[in-house]
């Protein structure tokens, strides 16, 4: 692909945007305002404003090696914080995919360099729950089951964040795990009852009154 296209493809979609509101651009500029805070995956199959058919300005997005969230990555640490504390999203969606890459690396035993911490964190998934995994034969479907667990624990990190606990107290801020199925196009709604989650984890991680 040539790079000039896409500038091409920029062309187009302004068009396309200011065709029916020629302010589109001028109201976008004004500010944001976003309900959701996706975090996801960076895999180019996988466009969070696409699968969710959502607009510019209506979704704030993190994304990196398969949608972890590390108490040491400032990175993701300080995306979170910003939605939850500045912007006051209602909704932070962990969504992981099936076929994923990074997954799919963390269960194989592999020196991968420098990737080798970063996928550490999906292989102490696979360790907190290598019993359930590990009584499943059918790799594929070991493969896909450990997609979904990795959600459900950086969804659980994500709860262990004291901005986050405050939201959730306070505001009534909504935690949710997905999975987007590449092969069918479906967004898979993993309903883990973040409610009792918290409850659990609060002895040890709770860090707001």
């Amino acid at each position: 692909m040539e790079l000039s296209k896409i500038f091409e493809n920029n062309e187009k979609w302004i068009q396309s945007k200011t065709q029916g509101d020629p302010n589109y651009f001028e109201n976008l500029a004004k500010g944001q305002k976003p309900d959701v805070l996706y975090i996801g995956c960076s895999d180019s199959r996988v466009t969070a404003e696409d699968l969710m058919g959502m607009q510019p300005g209506e979704l704030f997005v993190h994304r990196n090696v398969a949608n972890v969230v590390n108490a040491i990555d400032l990175n993701a640490q300080s995306v979170i914080n910003y939605a939850v504390k500045y912007l006051e999203v209602n909704h932070v969606v962990v969504c992981g995919h099936y076929s994923c890459g990074g997954v799919k690396a963390a269960m194989e035993a592999k020196d991968l360099g420098i990737l080798n911490p970063w996928l550490r964190n999906i292989r102490d998934v696979y360790r907190a729950h290598k019993d359930e995994l590990n009584a499943i034969s059918d790799e594929q479907k070991r493969y896909d089951r450990l997609v979904e667990l990795n959600v459900k624990e950086q969804a659980i990190n994500v709860v262990k964040m004291a901005a986050v606990q405050r939201a959730i107290r306070k505001r009534g801020m909504q935690i949710h795990g997905w999975v987007f199925d590449i092969s069918s196009g479906k967004l898979i709604d993993l309903k883990i009852d973040f409610k009792k989650v918290l409850e659990d984890i609060m002895e040890i991680y709770r860090l707001e009154d």
